[in-house]
């Protein structure tokens, strides 16, 4: 089984930076261990990074999210913690300029997953998005989401973000 693991965005902006929330600091250790089983089998990781510039507040996000963030070269971009320190430089690393990822979306469907498995941030904003896509370039691999490894600012997001997943046919594994 071709498996792969989509690391979303677990950068330090949305960690301990100008968009971080506590939710988002307890995930560190699970994805650290996500990612080590990953690699212990043998499977891909993919590491996404939300992307931006100076002119961030000029963007159509930027002026509906006035909060700058994750610009490129700055520390608030790299990945957090752990996280960052499991990152090799074999792995794949996508840079998104928009919530979902058209070329995370093409790298998956040139790559003909059997099973792809999305952990990150922020569930109810880039990471659904990038599931949506995985399930359009992928429409007959398992998209899995870890309930475990994704959070949102607001855990009604969250909660909401995981029901519209599962009924997209998304499976959502280690749900409370």
């Amino acid at each position: 089984m071709k498996s792969v693991l989509l690391v979303i965005d677990y950068q330090k902006d949305f960690v301990d930076g100008s968009l971080g929330f506590p939710q988002s600091v307890k995930l560190e250790e699970l994805i650290a261990q996500k990612i080590e089983a990953y690699r212990s089998n043998g499977w891909e990781i993919v590491f996404t990074y939300d992307t931006h510039t100076a002119d961030y507040l000029n963007t159509q996000e930027g002026k509906n999210l006035p909060v700058v963030h994750c610009i490129k070269g700055t520390p608030g971009w790299e990945l957090y913690g752990k996280v960052a320190k499991l990152r090799q430089d074999s792995d794949t690393c996508i840079e998104k300029i928009a919530f979902g990822s058209m070329e995370l979306a093409n790298y998956l469907a040139a790559n003909q997953y059997d099973r792809v498995e999305l952990v990150g941030v922020v569930s109810n904003i880039c990471l659904i998005s990038d599931a949506v896509l995985a399930k359009a370039a992928l429409p007959e691999a398992e998209i899995i989401v870890d309930a475990s490894c994704v959070a949102s600012n607001e855990d009604h997001l969250n909660e909401a973000a995981l029901d519209v997943m599962a009924s997209m046919q998304i499976r959502i594994i280690n749900r409370i």
